[in-house]
């Protein structure tokens, strides 16, 4: 019987579910939100609040623990100097996971997980997109190629505009 057996054990061995959670949440303390399967999403949300609650502590035997699970001393850097200061103030709760709905191919349930206390991730997600959107065209060779093409066309409307007009 499983009582009070919370581990889920997403189909893999101990080894490989270790490193799989160690790279996602190194994944979300990089990133800020990862889009991923609701069943990992959920294993790892445990995963990821312990490792806000060692940035919090932010001790020598804290940061060593946290070296030991993530192993990427950068991520590290990050999580005890940026991600775990802001949520200071927060008891507990550090992360947040949204349903998205089935994936096209396989029809695996998928989900956002990102933390709470960083609002302006959403906006640097969306940012890279938007910018491409509303950033002015520069003059690439591309450009400065199509732009005689565009002066041709201009032509011939006028010259089909002044036959017309006779």
């Amino acid at each position: 019987m499983r009582h009070r057996r919370n581990t889920t054990k997403l189909k893999r061995t101990a080894a490989h579910r270790r490193s799989l959670l160690a790279n996602l949440a190194c994944s979300l303390i990089e990133h800020g939100r990862i889009r991923t399967t609701l069943a990992k999403a959920k294993a790892l949300r445990p995963v990821a609040e312990k490792m806000i609650g060692l940035g919090k502590r932010g001790d020598l035997h804290a940061i060593r623990q946290a070296v030991a699970f993530l192993r990427q001393k950068d991520t590290v850097k990050k999580l005890f100097n940026e991600v775990a200061p802001l949520s200071k103030d927060r008891p507990g709760g550090y992360c947040r996971i949204t349903k998205l709905g089935a994936r096209m191919t396989d029809s695996a349930p998928m989900a956002v997980i990102e933390w709470v206390d960083q609002p302006e991730v959403a906006e640097a997600v969306e940012a890279p997109e938007a910018a491409a959107e509303t950033a002015p065209a520069e003059e690439t060779p591309a450009t400065e190629a199509a732009a005689p093409a565009k002066k041709k066309a201009t032509k011939k409307a006028k010259a089909e505009a002044e036959a017309d007009a006779e």
